[in-house]
């Protein structure tokens, strides 16, 4: 009996200890329980507000020379000269080519005997006219070839001088496409020359920015200063102007050339580079919201809103532009919305929350000190 008796005392005690370590579990669940609910309830949100943004948009570009020609052999002949090398710098009126002609210098001395010998006849003519040797008509003749032949002679020296090829004006030589000793014929393409003292760059605007810059032209009555990206993603030290475009859209792209002007007195960029043309518009009273306050779904961009009895909807929204934490909404919600701005992987549609609105200030406050 005695034996029993111990028995069913230990046997007792162990579920004793059972059931309080199942109520400490259970105790322990219900709490965890109960303060991730809290947590889920307790979210933050906020209303989007409108500021004015200045926003940096990039177009790609295609620079180009201010002037940029073909030069060619205007005489037919062998290349017996070349002055300078290919990618230099060559001043206005400076030789570039020497081509020898065939026929034209052996014209030119044959016209110049001819004019040389007709001035000497023209003269001893001129001396018997006022002896009263020679009659007025015999001098006129006389005076009319030597007129004839100083024309030849000056249309030889002409064709001679057009022998030796000189820059039009200061520019950057091409590669030469002739060697010294070649024979060209008269067109023949010798090299390019392009004037970079300052750069067209054009690019490709879409109707709708066209308009935003139009306007704020009109308005401001400035001309569109914009920057220009190389392709080693620095920024050209040099601002320039779009002060031109074309007259029409292009019906297929939707879209109408600008050209900006650029300085470019160092002669960095060459006819040719491409880049991005950096513009920076400003927007007025543009519709703000955090980016950490959306979620992507096949692409498309949502924010969770909740209605004055803490019931949140997922609402699809457009966005205009990005600017550095923040996105400029084009519609899907207003200023008067509620947003949730945290917790977004926490709940779900039409779950019911309790929430704490983040004044607009207090918002940009953490992005700065995110960014330090």
């Amino acid at each position: 009996m005695k034996f029993s008796l111990e028995f069913r005392n230990s046997t007792s005690y162990k579920l004793s200890i059972l059931i309080t370590c199942i109520i400490l579990i259970n105790s322990f669940l219900a709490n965890c329980h109960s303060r991730n609910h809290e947590e889920k309830n307790s979210l933050t949100a906020a209303y989007p507000w409108k500021q004015d943004v200045t926003i940096e948009k990039n177009y790609v570009a295609q620079v180009k020379a201010i002037q940029r020609i073909e030069i060619r052999a205007f005489e037919k002949g062998y290349l017996t000269n070349i002055y300078m090398d290919e990618g230099k710098v060559v001043k206005k009126g400076q030789k570039l080519f020497q081509v020898m002609p065939m026929l034209v210098n052996a014209q030119y001395e044959k016209a110049k005997a001819e004019y040389e010998s007709t001035s000497i006849e023209y003269e001893n003519t001129e001396k018997l006219f006022k002896e009263n040797v020679v009659s007025q008509t015999e001098l006129s003749l006389i005076k009319a070839r030597l007129k004839k032949n100083k024309a030849t002679m000056d249309l030889a020296q002409i064709h001679l001088n057009l022998a030796t090829v000189t820059a039009p004006f200061t520019g950057i030589t091409d590669r030469f496409q002739v060697r010294l000793g070649s024979l060209v014929e008269e067109g023949t393409l010798l090299t390019t020359i392009s004037d970079i003292s300052k750069l067209w760059v054009y690019f490709n605007v879409s109707e709708k920015d066209y308009l935003n810059f139009t306007n704020n032209r009109k308005s401001g009555d400035k001309p569109l200063k914009v920057k220009f990206l190389m392709a080693n993603n620095q920024l050209f030290k040099y601002e320039g102007v779009a002060d031109t475009i074309e007259g029409e859209f292009d019906s297929e792209t939707g879209t109408i050339p600008f050209r900006a002007t650029f300085p470019n007195p160092d002669r960095l960029l060459r006819h040719g580079e491409t880049g991005n043309v950096v513009v920076h518009e400003k927007l007025n009273d543009a519709l703000i919201i955090p980016q950490k306050a959306t979620f992507e779904v096949l692409d498309k961009h949502y924010v969770y809103v909740v209605n004055l009895k803490g019931k949140i909807k997922a609402t699809e929204i457009k966005i205009a532009n990005e600017i550095p934490h923040l996105f400029v909404v084009e519609s899907g919600i207003t200023e008067n919305d509620i947003i949730l701005l945290e917790g977004l992987g926490k709940v779900h549609d039409d779950d019911v929350i309790k929430y704490k609105v983040e004044s607009r200030e207090n918002i940009l406050k953490s992005f700065d000190l995110a960014a330090h």
